[in-house]
């Protein structure tokens, strides 16, 4: 390892070699004075034993005071570096769910626009059948009470933007004739009209379905009931329930 990646010594290890140092020089200061190296050396095991023991047990003591501290040291900078990985996990994490609401919302809304797609061409297949319904009902196959040309004129108008055009003249004929039971016979007097408004109803569902899927608040699907399509689906349903005459 290179030098400026050493770490450096804490003050407190140069501390007690300092002090190690100083209790040495002292100690042999004080038998090279007091008693003389050749005396010292001629004593027993035992007293020159003692003498050591004495002479260690502060250093002892004092590495061992040191080496306490140390560690703490050594506990608490692992503390904080524990602690900064933790608080940097906790960014990285936020981060994380930030992006992972921005993925949500996006994925929301290209599901939406694919909707807002696949409604358009429901909505189109919905005023055809109610076309065919009113058709049955009013043309020249039904009661007969709108010409040919009339209906053709009807048709272009659809063909050219004018959009839930039969559904409103549906509306209006059922709240027109008198009572549920010849309103019924609009919508499924027979085989035809029966068909017919059963493919409204389940293509409607189907429709409504996708809306919940992309809609989590449901605006989508209120906007879908309560529009002319909802409206005729909701007349057809009512009046599946009556009894045939």
């Amino acid at each position: 390892m290179s030098d400026p990646e050493r770490r450096p010594r804490d003050w407190r290890v140069w501390f007690g070699m300092a002090l190690t140092l100083g209790w040495l020089t002292a100690g042999f200061v004080y038998i090279d004075r007091s008693i003389g190296w050749d005396q010292f050396f001629h004593q027993s095991l035992g007293d020159v034993g003692q003498f050591i023991e004495g002479a260690f047990a502060p250093l002892a003591f004092l590495w061992l005071v040191l080496g306490l501290s140390l560690q703490q040291s050594e506990l608490a900078e692992n503390n904080r570096a524990i602690q900064r990985q933790y608080v940097l996990m906790q960014r990285t994490a936020e981060h994380a769910e930030v992006q992972t609401r921005a993925i949500a919302a996006n994925e929301l809304h290209a599901r939406q626009d694919t909707f807002i797609d696949l409604a358009e061409m429901v909505g189109r297949q919905l005023d055809t059948i109610a076309g065919f319904l009113y058709m049955s009902s009013q043309g020249s196959v039904g009661d007969g009470v709108v010409s040919d040309e009339e209906m053709d004129t009807l048709w272009t108008r659809l063909s050219t933007g004018e959009q839930t055009l039969f559904c409103r003249r549906m509306i209006s004929l059922r709240f027109a004739v008198d009572g549920d039971r010849a309103a019924r016979e609009l919508f499924w007097g027979t085989e035809i009209r029966s068909r017919h408004s059963e493919n409204f109803l389940l293509s409607f569902e189907r429709l409504l379905r996708a809306a919940e899927g992309c809609d989590p608040e449901g605006m989508i699907v209120d906007a879908l009931r309560g529009g002319a399509h909802g409206r005729v689906y909701r007349i057809i349903r009512e009046l599946r329930d009556l009894p045939a005459v």
